[in-house]
């Protein structure tokens, strides 16, 4: 789709077209709202404004779409496609690599009770991992920021391959 067609969407096709970037309802309706776009670059700044910061409950909302990194996404929804879309450059990762990444997740979720989140489009897996480890000295508001964050920059992402 380009810039054009969404511009011209009707408000509940962009809306339903906007869903599986972000299942935020504030952030859709600011998309929504800012139409219509002279750039894509124009569109991707809305994208990364119009809910930056999430609330907790929009962070709780959202994350409920979002498989474990490294791990693939159930389902065929347009959010499980964009996850492993996404996810794809990651890679095979080596037993080593897989081991210590479903370590880190089970520490992670025992320490803040939710999934590791992260903008893995363009990051290899020691990224990832150095992420991780880092984040695990987060406060739980430091987290829920940083979360809030890498939701945004995913749904922003999400919105250039579809203005792609």
């Amino acid at each position: 789709m380009d810039l054009n067609e969404f511009n011209s969407l009707s408000t509940d096709e962009a809306r339903e077209l906007l869903r599986p970037c972000l299942d935020v309802d504030r952030w859709i309706d600011g998309v929504v709202a800012a139409r219509p776009f002279s750039t894509v670059d124009s569109a991707l700044t809305s994208g990364h404004s119009s809910a930056n910061p999430l609330t907790d409950e929009e962070i709780s909302t959202a994350m409920s779409h979002h498989p474990r990194i490294g791990e693939k996404a159930k389902g065929s929804s347009a959010e499980a496609a964009h996850s492993s879309r996404e996810q794809a450059g990651l890679g095979v990762l080596e037993g080593n690599v897989q081991d210590r990444l479903a370590a880190g997740n089970a520490a992670y979720e025992e320490r803040f009770d939710r999934v590791f989140l992260i903008r893995a489009a363009g990051r290899d897996p020691e990224e990832i991992l150095g992420e991780l480890e880092r984040r695990m000295a987060n406060t739980e508001r430091q987290e829920l920021a940083e979360v809030g964050e890498q939701l945004i920059q995913i749904a922003t992402l999400r919105l250039e391959g579809i203005l792609a």
